[in-house]
């Protein structure tokens, strides 16, 4: 099944990750991706290891913070975009509040917020002339949760789960459908560094185990479909129920 062939997918921070299952999937889907990111080498792994599958694909370099202008010329290089799915972030993991530095705050804001915001400001105009597109827009639990250590990072994504709504409001009646996907801890290639921040939280999800970006990937396939078709504004939790049955008690078993 192609459930995105003949369609356009920009995918920020698409060279590792979360981004990067997202591409593979999409291509697998039947779309043309547009690989983002900064680094040139980890872009032609990905596309390279998608036309190699028989997908689609081509690498196109960003420095997404380096403001409106930079990105206006991005948005005109990758042309008309059928689906966008804003994805890089900047990660700011367990630094209290007291101790975050004013450039790790400006960072944070900068990729998180900003350059989602300008990214959709420049791509959604050709998507509303032809009367149809997708954004999907990758949030966090850290949104729909407080977590101590977290309050700049859930506060940026919570500002993305926000734009959510907005931009539904906005664009829905233009043919854009717009839905965040909020994923839970997943086993991508830095959680090794956190391991044991991890396991702690894993003890809690009642899936017992981490979101894989694969999970993600498949989320996102299915919010950029027609399958999705008359989903708007929504935000879907690929966490293992983490945020849902946890906050009602029902994580742990029977004894």
């Amino acid at each position: 099944m192609s459930r995105l062939a003949h369609r356009t997918a920009l995918i920020t921070g698409s060279t590792s990750g979360i981004g990067r299952a997202i591409a593979e999937r999409f291509a697998a889907e039947g779309a043309t991706v547009l690989v983002t990111g900064r680094r040139a080498d980890l872009g032609a792994e990905v596309v390279a290891g998608i036309t190699t599958a028989g997908g689609r694909a081509r690498y196109l370099p960003v420095d997404l913070t380096a403001g409106r202008e930079a990105i206006e010329e991005f948005a005109a290089r990758a042309g008309d975009v059928d689906v966008l799915v804003n994805n890089a972030a900047y990660l700011v993991g367990g630094r209290p509040t007291f101790d975050t530095p004013e450039d790790v705050v400006d960072a944070a804001l900068a990729t998180n917020i900003k350059a989602p915001y300008l990214l959709t400001a420049a791509l959604a105009p050709k998507m509303q002339a032809r009367g149809s597109g997708a954004i999907v827009n990758i949030g966090s639990i850290n949104a729909l949760t407080g977590m101590a250590g977290s309050a700049l990072y859930s506060a940026t994504k919570a500002a993305l789960h926000a734009l959510t709504a907005a931009w539904a409001a906005e664009f829905g009646p233009y043919g854009i459908r717009v839905n965040t996907i909020a994923p839970g801890p997943t086993d991508v290639e830095w959680s090794t560094s956190i391991r044991p921040h991890l396991e702690r939280i894993v003890a809690t999800v009642p899936s017992r185990r981490l979101s894989s970006p694969a999970e993600v990937a498949a989320a996102a396939v299915f919010l950029a479909s027609d399958e999705a078709s008359h989903i708007q504004g929504a935000t879907l939790p690929v966490d293992g129920g983490l945020t849902t049955v946890t906050a009602h008690g029902a994580s742990r078993p029977v004894s």
